[in-house]
């Protein structure tokens, strides 16, 4: 079929942008302290799915809320099912951002948002590509369903529940990633250390507190620690030296014998940890050369050990590489103390299909233990692939080549997208090569001109597929 999509795409491009924002706007940050009954994760994140979901039955499509966790948007007829999966959950802002996080302000080009790449430009994308196909009466002989979670960026609650009663899609694509197709995705293990409670009276500087990293898959960008100080000492001014020496940011502040220090990194997905700054480790790192109260000294050096420098567990001894999915990564996301409770890290580990994940979660837990942790809450998620032969792949394949003029290479990464839930699924885009991959950092955006591509590309894409 010989068909301009991008025409058809920016016919609508007003509408678009308009309902991109309203979307946008929504804080859709997973929130259990909102939670209710009809929204189990959270007011905002519900709004979310609510949205998407009036928006389908406005245009038309049938629709469907699967008890506030997940959702689909359906059109057409038949016995088999193209799946879109996106999520409408976004990552916590963070700090220091140019422009509102949920103003989605457009300047120079950009729309700047938490979640206007990872997920709900691309969501929106994929949206008013069903839309186009329908409206231009396109014949299908499959349905095609946008599947909506709204907690992809922690538990995937939502797919679980959603796949305990609705029907699986034969194939689908998530766009959630980069083009052109990533038909291979590393294992994710998520895991806590837990420090043990220690005895030991303290007669030296008290960590009372120590917080950095609300999401397992973020590169923590601020941690603070508090202190009381039991001598004499000039801690403060050591500190700022030891920013000073790193480039690093922060501050220190004193008020009677507590002290407080900050350290502010950079926040980056946990799929490539090197791509940001932890604060958590480096003020793990100071205080791992101070003299502290027994337990808070195991807690700081032990991060300060094993994860300091190294986010490839060479120094936990669990380092792999493989050389189409590349090396196995680990993420500290969360690190929390207090002198009551004792210490907890959060660590999101990826893997190359070629790792045995049983003997990294157990070469881990014996030297935790050797430290005084146990490691606890394990959960995994499967390296995942799609036959590189596979039709959907070539489908895929022939759609971004015909719309691009420019192959269309195969790629694997170390995220994690919703394609893994489908037997055979893959992530198609929405970033375009060498366009930075700034998902979970400050600062977030999407160019408008690649969402609009995106956009064509999945509605040629969705009518391949199911025609």
């Amino acid at each position: 079929m010989n068909m301009n999509w991008m025409e058809a795409v920016k016919k609508r491009e007003k509408a678009f942008l308009q309902d991109l924002q309203t979307f946008l706007r929504i804080p859709s940050v997973r929130n259990e302290q909102t939670a209710t009954q009809e929204a189990p994760l959270g007011k905002e994140v519900y709004e979310a799915l609510c949205y998407m979901l009036k928006r389908g039955e406005e245009e038309g499509f049938a629709v469907k809320n699967v008890d506030g966790l997940a959702g689909h948007i359906e059109m057409g007829d038949g016995e088999e099912i193209v799946g879109v999966l996106c999520h409408v959950d976004v990552v916590p802002a963070g700090d220091g951002w140019t422009f509102d996080p949920f103003g989605a302000t457009i300047v120079d080009g950009k729309i700047y948002a938490r979640g206007a790449l990872d997920d709900k430009g691309p969501t929106m994308a994929a949206f008013y590509a069903m839309k186009i196909v329908k409206e231009l009466g396109l014949p299908l002989s499959k349905r095609v369903r946008m599947i909506i979670g709204t907690d992809e960026e922690s538990d995937w609650q939502c797919v679980e529940r959603y796949f305990q009663t609705e029907q699986m899609p034969t194939i689908g694509f998530a766009p959630d990633a980069d083009f052109p197709i990533i038909y291979a995705e590393k294992g994710i293990a998520d895991f806590d250390l837990i420090q043990q409670p220690m005895n030991e009276q303290a007669h030296d500087d008290i960590l009372l507190s120590f917080q950095a990293g609300q999401r397992y898959n973020m590169v923590p960008d601020v941690a603070e620690a508090v202190l009381q100080l039991t001598n004499e000492n000039d801690m403060k001014e050591r500190f700022l030296t030891f920013l000073r020496a790193h480039a690093l940011e922060g501050e220190a502040h004193e008020d009677g014998d507590t002290l407080t220090l900050r350290v502010r990194g950079v926040s980056a997905h946990g799929m490539e940890p090197n791509h940001g700054v932890n604060a958590g480790i480096w003020l793990a790192k100071f205080l791992a050369n101070e003299t502290l109260d027994a337990q808070a000294n195991e807690f700081v050096r032990f991060v300060s050990q094993f994860f300091y420098g190294d986010t490839r567990g060479k120094r936990l001894g669990v380092a792999h590489t493989n050389e189409e999915l590349g090396d196995l990564t680990i993420n500290v996301g969360v690190l929390s103390y207090t002198n009551e409770r004792g210490g907890k890290i959060g660590i999101n580990l990826r893997y190359p299909v070629t790792n045995d994940i049983a003997r990294t979660k157990e070469i881990i837990e014996q030297i935790a233990k050797r430290h005084q942790f146990v490691l606890n809450n394990f959960s995994n998620s499967s390296p995942h692939y799609v036959a590189k032969d596979h039709p959907l792949v070539q489908t895929l394949q022939r759609v971004y080549e015909e719309q691009m003029g420019e192959r269309a290479s195969l790629l694997a990464i170390g995220g994690g997208t919703y394609a893994r839930s489908l037997q055979a699924g893959v992530a198609f885009g929405p970033l375009f090569p060498n366009r930075p991959d700034v998902a979970h950092q400050k600062d977030e955006y999407m160019f408008i001109d690649d969402l609009l591509k995106a956009t064509a590309l999945y509605a040629q894409a969705i009518y391949e597929l199911a025609k």
